[in-house]
């Protein structure tokens, strides 16, 4: 939903009605979208965002040089594979 700055005043308890529904409601001025209310679950969400797979990798990456690690791949997988695929590595 989106509502003018203008019609706010004259909305509040509708729009708080809507956004306690989970409606993201959009501010604007002079055609522009200026600001989104959202609820206060919502929002919490994006404070907390929980990093995808590959952000995770990346952030890990960054904070520990794996090369330098006393780690070897093959002692680490070794165990892994599945062996009864012919052969062919499946995981």
């Amino acid at each position: 939903m989106q509502y003018s700055i203008e019609q706010i005043p004259l909305n509040l308890n509708k729009i708080v009605q809507e956004v306690e529904q989970g409606e993201a409601i959009q501010i604007t001025q002079q055609g522009k979208q200026i600001a989104v209310i959202l609820s206060n679950a919502e929002y919490e969400k994006l404070l907390n965002k929980t990093p995808n797979f590959w952000e995770s990798v990346e952030r890990f990456r960054q904070k520990h040089d794996i090369e330098t690690a006393d780690i070897n791949p093959d002692d680490v997988f070794a165990e892994v594979r599945d062996k009864s695929s012919g052969g062919q590595g499946i995981f």
